[in-house]
């Protein structure tokens, strides 16, 4: 159970972090509508490495934005992007399941092949307490056109389980109120 709420975890903090423009005003492209397959490697948590694949276009991409936008603000007290000479960069605090997370994101490529994430943060607080140093390096490149059986916004998760970004306002629908 623990491993699941922490890969769920990771999906949503991945999902978040590529969708974080939205409440800045520098704005991430869009990535190239087709099958983009992500990686996560993680180093200073209990989490596996993991293999996503998310079909997209670019309504898509928006929509991860807007949907990703409210549950962002809720969560975080503070989501800043930067343009830079070699791409982006993010800072971030957030808040989930009883921890408070600061992170710091550098993002190059060109979001029509393939991009990189490379984050680390500071997560305090939450089930086990004190703090704990993570470095996450997400590889995303893109495979082609999306599978006949999938739609845009479709994530395919380890292990097979499938998602759609649509259906993340039903999750927070169930998350409990402050």
């Amino acid at each position: 159970m623990k491993r699941l709420l922490l890969v769920s975890c990771s999906a949503v903090s991945v999902l978040a972090l590529l969708s974080a423009s939205s409440a800045v005003a520098v704005e991430l492209p869009v990535r190239k509508a087709g099958l983009w397959e992500m990686k996560v490697l993680s180093t200073g948590a209990p989490v596996p490495e993991m293999t996503m694949q998310q079909c997209t276009d670019a309504t898509t991409d928006k929509d991860m934005s807007t949907a990703m936008s409210p549950m962002a603000k809720e969560m975080c007290s503070k989501q800043d992007i930067q343009k830079t000479a070699a791409g982006y960069v993010t800072d971030s605090v957030c808040g989930i399941a009883g921890m408070t997370i600061k992170s710091h994101a550098e993002i190059t490529g060109d979001f029509n092949s393939a991009y990189t994430v490379k984050s680390t943060s500071r997560s305090e607080g939450g089930p086990a307490g004190g703090g704990r140093d993570n470095t996450t390096t997400i590889e995303a490149k893109w495979l082609g056109a999306c599978k006949s059986d999938q739609k845009p916004g479709d994530t395919i998760m380890p292990g097979g389980m499938k998602m759609n970004i649509k259906d993340m306002e039903k999750l927070k629908s169930m998350m409990p109120k402050k």
